[in-house]
């Protein structure tokens, strides 16, 4: 780090008070803290790493107090990177500001490779020493975000899973003789195997029970072994879960959609379907009436197809439907596991992905119920647009995805700016009716109020995006920030 890039970042430290999702602050003045390997080991498990800022007490309003024995705090960091597993290999940077004889220690921690996360603390073992990021501090990684990056590095197929509770009468006969002949059709060579080596070569089979994924495929009623592998849909009155209809009423329409994932795919579109919005508009190329929905069911349909074969089947998660919720203004679906592998929600619909469940995949393919050519997200993107409303923003959240359509028509609701993120357009979107801070920071599903009100909603006050609806008094309780 250069001495302008350090004095840049002491200065954003100063001005935003706030530690963020890359930078730690630690006062040193009196000596080497002992415990680093939360942070050591939150922002090695984190693709872009994080600096630690040593000589600025948190506890003290960000008080640059400096550090003590810049030697002994150096060598003790180095001794707590070696306790991690794998061990840590920072680039370290020491600075002295002569201007007030103050030393400074920069610590900058890489991400490393997601096939040698997570990175832990050995004296604390595996699941109780991997930590993760959240916003400005860390916290103790679960055990599904463990099992998770062991999965992703053995490739470790859940839905390949034998269920010996269930047997061959489990699957429906026909369903799957109409699946083998199709791969005898599209594979030449597989037409001199028998069938029932087809079956085991494509996990259709093992040990003469079903695996998972043919169990979701070729099952009539999956959850009869598995209740929780269904989708649970409900339509909201308001914005929030827990607003009312006048007549006290939480849900307009709440329903359990079961049976194989076509059933549970198509079940889901039509409540979909039942529970929005509808008009007609006229066709300015053959002046005829056609029909225009709140949100485009192309899109919604590979969003749900998404969710279905993308989700987590481990054992962890086996027990997490997907959710569709309805709201007042906006559609959410929401999926256990979170993004696999080496991909980021920046990347998405930009680079080929791995695939979480490829036999399922390649099965839904060889029915024509997805196209299985990572096309899904290009194509929500463009029925969004040739709606006229926002692109869909999507959310990996610690174990859980989630893809957030919104109703309202883009030149109702125009933002004649540029380089937002997705997260600075979705607090718009959210306080087009007055929000706490509160309110947002648990929309955007962050622990640290402060932080999101320094890192997102104070930048978009300033640019005049945003107002406070008292701003004579700052502090006041009954404070709310709406669009202005």
């Amino acid at each position: 780090m250069t001495i302008d890039e350090i004095q840049a970042l002491l200065g954003k430290i100063q001005m935003v008070k706030s530690e963020d999702q890359n930078i730690e602050v630690k006062a040193a003045l009196q000596g080497a803290p002992h415990k680093l390997y939360d942070t050591l080991s939150s922002f090695s498990n984190q693709d872009e790493g994080g600096v630690i800022v040593f000589g600025i007490d948190e506890k003290n309003n960000f008080k640059e107090t400096g550090v003590g024995d810049i030697n002994a705090l150096q060598n003790s960091v180095s001794n707590q990177c070696l306790e991690m597993e794998p061990k840590v290999r920072p680039l370290i940077t020491s600075w002295h500001r002569e201007s007030d004889d103050k030393n400074f220690l920069l610590v900058e921690v890489p991400g490393m490779d997601i096939v040698q996360r997570p990175c832990y603390y050995r004296g604390k073992g595996l699941l109780k020493g991997a930590y993760v990021r959240v916003g400005d501090h860390d916290e103790l990684m679960t055990a599904y975000e463990v099992y998770s990056y062991y999965a992703f590095r053995n490739r470790t197929y859940d839905e390949q899973r034998v269920v010996e509770q269930a047997d061959c009468h489990a699957l429906e006969k026909n369903s799957v003789q109409n699946y083998i002949e199709l791969l005898k059709s599209n594979k030449p060579n597989f037409a001199t195997f028998s069938d029932d080596k087809i079956a085991e070569l494509m996990a259709i089979y093992k040990d003469g029970h079903p695996t998972l994924c043919a169990l979701l495929v070729f099952s009539l009623y999956p959850q009869v072994f598995y209740p929780q592998l269904c989708i649970t849909a409900i339509r909201i009155a308001g914005i929030e879960i827990g607003e009312t209809t006048a007549d006290g009423q939480r849900f307009i329409d709440n329903k359990r959609i079961e049976g194989n994932l076509s059933q549970v795919l198509e079940g889901a579109l039509r409540f979909v379907r039942t529970n929005m919005k509808t008009g007609t508009s006229i066709d300015i190329i053959t002046g005829k009436n056609k029909e225009e929905t709140e949100y485009p069911l192309m899109a919604v349909r590979e969003a749900i197809l998404n969710a279905l074969v993308h989700r987590d089947y481990s054992i962890y998660t086996e027990g997490i439907p997907v959710q569709i919720l309805m709201f007042a203004d906006r559609l959410e679906i929401r999926n256990p596991g979170g993004l696999y592998g080496r991909i980021s929600v920046d990347s998405l619909g930009k680079l080929r992905t791995d695939t979480r469940n490829p036999v399922l995949a390649t099965m839904l393919e060889y029915l024509h119920i997805t196209e299985n050519r990572y096309s899904g997200i290009p194509i929500m993107r463009e029925q969004c647009r040739q709606l006229g409303i926002q692109e869909p923003v999507f959310k990996d959240n610690r174990g859980e995805f989630c893809v957030i359509f919104y109703n309202q028509k883009q030149n109702d609701f125009k933002l004649n700016v540029t380089g937002l993120s997705d997260t600075e357009l979705a607090i718009l979107k959210m306080c087009k009716v007055p929000r706490s801070k509160k309110e947002i920071a648990a929309q955007l599903n962050l622990s640290s109020v402060q932080y999101v009100f320094n890192t997102y909603v104070r930048p978009l006050l300033e640019r005049g995006l945003l107002q406070l609806t008292n701003p004579e008094n700052i502090n006041s309780r009954s404070q709310k920030i709406v669009v202005k």
